[in-house]
């Protein structure tokens, strides 16, 4: 068992509905005495990320906690289509033809930002942290990741606030940006940065560049590591799980098996992640949580598969935690 005192820092995938599987993950390592130092989350990631980084400002959470604040989402009543987009057929087919979403999304970043308030966070500033052996872009407690198809590129925020919009971090809010990052791509509404001057750049759910960010808070000058970096995905590997990771797409199979579309989709989500996954050194440190059961898509979850779901999260978590073994890992990967 780890030290009561180890802090790690946690990289959280993305998959919708699927990251239900997240919160037990998160809850495990908690319970298990971990303290969670940064995080960096990809759209469900990030969700659950902000909540667990505003929360660690009032103190250390508990398994229960986590559990409690994050599954307090209805995902059945997130779903908020305009006029338009409700109507059967029409409306979908309409989302896509004006490049919007099926989705408004206001009532996920309205819960966001409620449930971030009840920990006194509302900005980035909010969520600083003194560590002067990071760079003094990256000293927050959350980030982000998001794809700007204005720009044509990754972003992480807060980090690139400045860098790429002119815009001060610390001023920016955090369910603005969470909202951006879980922004499927027809599913919800696009989300608008509004830069200086007046221009604006549109941003979508950050796992269509990168669902599993693992690397992103990694040292970058070769040092050795101060504490762990654990991730947790939710997502299938490829090729074998290709169907699991949106099955809302088996209809394509009536046409062709797998279709075409679905596996430029799929890797799409996730073909990035998929090559740093296949790397020792990142297979060493990833908590891997079936979700097979339940669709990215799969807002109309019930209460037995929300906890089904959850458990099989905490349970892949104590698995990955009784082989785990820091000081082999440094020995063998970083020294």
């Amino acid at each position: 068992m780890p030290s009561p005192v180890l802090p790690i820092d946690l990289v959280l995938a993305g998959g919708g509905v699927k990251g239900i599987g997240l919160v037990g993950a998160v809850a495990a390592l908690l319970d298990a005495g971990y303290r969670v130092q940064r995080i960096s989350g990809t759209s469900a990631g990030a969700v659950v990320g902000a909540i667990v980084a505003a929360a660690s400002t009032r103190g250390q959470l508990t398994g229960a906690e986590v559990k409690e604040h994050a599954l307090s989402l209805e995902y059945s009543e997130l779903l908020d289509p305009g006029l338009i987009e409700d109507l059967p057929i029409v409306g979908p087919l309409w989302a896509i033809i004006r490049g919007t979403g099926m989705y408004r999304g206001d009532r996920i970043h309205r819960w966001i930002a409620d449930k971030l308030g009840e920990f006194g966070v509302t900005t980035f500033g909010d969520l600083r942290i003194d560590d002067t052996t990071v760079a003094p872009e990256r000293r927050y407690r959350l980030v982000v990741t998001v794809a700007d198809v204005t720009t044509g590129q990754l972003v992480r925020l807060p980090w690139d606030y400045e860098r790429v919009y002119g815009l001060d971090p610390d001023e920016q809010s955090v369910a603005d940006a969470v909202r951006a990052s879980m922004a499927i791509p027809f599913f919800f509404k696009p989300a608008q940065l509004r830069r200086p001057g007046g221009a604006s750049s549109i941003l979508v759910d950050g796992g269509v560049l990168s669902n599993f960010p693992i690397d992103s808070l990694d040292r970058t000058d070769g040092k050795r590591p101060r504490w762990p970096t654990f991730g947790v995905t939710v997502l299938p590997n490829l090729p074998a799980g290709n169907d699991k990771v949106i099955p809302q797409l088996r209809w394509f199979h009536l046409f062709n098996s797998p279709h075409l579309f679905e596996r430029v989709l799929t890797t799409m989500l996730v073909g990035r992640d998929q090559a740093y996954l296949n790397q020792p050194w990142v297979d060493a440190r990833a908590i891997r949580v079936d979700s097979t059961a339940v669709g990215v898509l799969d807002f109309d979850i019930d209460k037995p598969e929300i906890e089904a779901l959850y458990d099989k999260g905490y349970q892949a978590a104590q698995s990955f935690l009784t082989t785990w073994d820091w000081t082999e890992y440094v020995t063998r990967f970083r020294m």
